[in-house]
């Protein structure tokens, strides 16, 4: 349900550039540790035509530049909302493949520069919103990757073994990603930090 709650807040972030009214009738109850938390569905979201993107497969390039070239295609075709896959740092330590996976990620704060630079990511966000389309990001809440820069800081945000060092999920074989440990409510605040710190990248 963590899951649910920060992709929504995602989405509430790059939302938060543009406008738009929310709906106080429908809801979701999103359960954490200590308390509960009744979240608004956006009217946009209602009935709406959910278009998911790969950044790095959807084009050649497979940056946000070539894809932003392609919006006004989407919208064309009736897309409402863009769903972009994790757009962070994948992380090295432990990659899977030679690419590694979008969900290790390195640097909440950052994007991953095989895709361009953060004012690429702001003007695709703005083609969108030019184009009437909102625009929402997958948000790894769960895990980071094992050389995330929170690892060096903020060893608390995770899950240790009983050696002190950070592991994967357990009962899982993503040995490429490390557990956060949301037990410590430091941790809310860090997330919620770095969600703040996009919307905010991406103000125009």
């Amino acid at each position: 349900m963590k899951t649910l709650f920060y992709s929504i807040l995602a989405a509430g972030v790059l939302y938060a550039c543009g406008e738009g009214k929310h709906d106080h009738t429908a809801n979701a109850e999103v359960k954490g540790h200590t308390e509960t938390r009744v979240l608004q569905h956006p009217e946009w979201s209602k009935n709406a035509t959910i278009y998911e993107v790969n950044i790095r497969q959807h084009t050649p390039e497979g940056t946000f530049a070539a894809f932003e070239k392609d919006i006004p295609r989407l919208k064309s075709m009736g897309v409402d909302i863009l769903w972009l896959m994790p757009i962070h740092p994948i992380g090295v330590i432990n990659r899977k493949g030679g690419l590694g996976s979008h969900y290790s990620v390195k640097d909440y704060k950052a994007v991953n520069p095989a895709y361009g630079t953060m004012d690429d990511f702001k003007r695709l966000v703005k083609t969108a919103h030019d184009n009437g389309m909102k625009v929402i990001i997958d948000w790894v809440a769960n895990h980071s990757a094992f050389d995330n820069i929170w690892t060096k800081d903020h060893l608390d945000y995770y899950l240790l073994d009983t050696a002190g060092k950070v592991q994967p999920p357990l009962g899982t074989d993503w040995t490429d990603v490390a557990q956060l440990n949301y037990d410590n409510k430091a941790l809310w605040y860090g997330m919620t930090d770095a969600l703040k710190f996009l919307g905010k990248r991406l103000r125009y």
